[in-house]
């Protein structure tokens, strides 16, 4: 799962709103502002424009935290195959 606590918390430190970044700016839209606050997906422009905005790298703004539930995130991925 992406997750985008990094980002949220660059736009609390600098006191960006949605405003700011909607309709000051245009940096993104609303649909996008709600999609990051409720942790859905957002497509690669998205990221382009927050980063061209911030002048950050992506992994700046966000972080992959693997989702056990779904079973993905309990695979091995060592190089040998074996199990830890």
């Amino acid at each position: 799962m992406i997750i985008y606590d990094k980002l949220l918390q660059i736009l609390k430190n600098n006191n960006y709103t949605c405003y700011t970044l909607t309709k000051k700016n245009k940096v993104i839209g609303q649909a996008t502002w709600k999609k990051i606050h409720e942790r859905g997906n957002i497509d690669t422009r998205s990221i382009n424009s927050l980063c061209a905005f911030l002048e950050c790298q992506p992994g700046d703004i966000l972080e992959y935290i693997p989702d056990v539930s779904d079973g993905k995130g309990s695979k091995d991925n060592r190089a040998d195959g074996k199990a830890e």
